[in-house]
C-alpha cells in the first residue's frame, strides 16, 4: 500500500472519493478543467497579448521575431510550470513528454487550424519555417544525446540553455540572415525574358 502512495507523488488528495468520483464526481473536475481553459484563454486575450504589443513596439522588435521569442516564451509557460510539477512534486518525467509533444501539436495542429479558421489569406515565407526546424532539429539531437545516460548533468543543462540563447542571439539578426540567405539563393536566377512579338 505503501508504494502505491509513493507511486502518486506529492499530489494533495482528492476532496471526492473513488467511489464518488465513479458516482458522477468526475463531472466537477471537467467543469473546472474547463472553467481554467476559458480563464487562460480570457487572460492571454486580454492582457498577454497587448503587453507582448507593447513590448515589441517599445523595443522595435518585428513580429516574427517577437513571435519566435517573446510569445513562444509566454505560450511555453504551462509546459515550464507542468515540468516544475513532475520533476519536484510528481517526481515523473511527465514534462519531457509535455515538451516535445507540445511542439508537434504547435507545429501541426495550431498552424493547421489558424490556417483553416483564418479570415484573409496568409502570406506565409518558406524562411521561419526552415530557420526554427534547423534550430529544433538541432536542439533535439543534444536532448536525444544528453538522455541516453537518463541523467542531465550541470555541464549539459548549461548546453541547452546556451543553446537557446544563441537561438534568441540568432533572432537579433534575423533579417540580416534572411537577406544573405536569400540572396545566395537567388543570385543564379534568371529573370524570364519576354521576346518581342515580330
Amino acid at each position: 500500500m505503501a508504494s502505491g502512495i509513493e507511486g502518486q507523488g506529492d499530489y494533495p488528495e482528492d476532496l471526492f472519493s473513488l467511489e464518488e468520483r465513479r458516482q458522477g464526481a468526475v463531472v466537477l473536475h471537467m467543469f473546472g478543467m474547463l472553467y481554467m481553459f476559458i480563464a487562460l484563454a480570457i487572460v492571454c486575450d486580454e492582457f498577454f497579448v497587448p503587453a507582448l504589443t507593447v513590448i515589441t513596439e517599445k523595443l522595435q522588435i518585428s513580429d516574427d521575431v517577437a513571435g519566435a521569442t517573446f510569445m513562444a516564451a509566454g505560450g511555453s509557460a504551462p509546459e515550464l510550470f507542468t515540468s516544475v510539477i513532475g520533476v519536484f512534486i510528481s517526481h515523473s518525467n511527465v514534462g519531457i513528454g509535455t515538451i516535445v509533444g507540445s511542439a508537434v501539436f504547435n507545429i501541426l495542429f495550431v498552424i493547421g487550424m489558424c490556417a483553416l479558421f483564418s479570415r484573409e489569406i496568409l502570406n506565409l515565407t518558406w524562411w521561419p519555417l526552415f530557420r526554427d526546424v534547423s534550430f529544433y532539429i538541432m536542439d533535439l539531437i543534444m536532448l536525444i544525446v544528453f538522455f541516453l545516460d537518463n541523467y542531465i548533468t550541470y555541464v549539459e543543462s548549461i548546453a541547452l540553455l546556451t543553446a537557446y540563447s544563441s537561438y534568441v542571439l540568432f533572432m537579433k539578426f534575423n533579417a540580416q540572415v534572411e537577406g544573405f540567405v536569400k540572396g545566395i539563393m537567388n543570385r543564379n536566377q534568371v529573370d524570364e525574358i519576354e521576346v518581342a512579338p515580330k
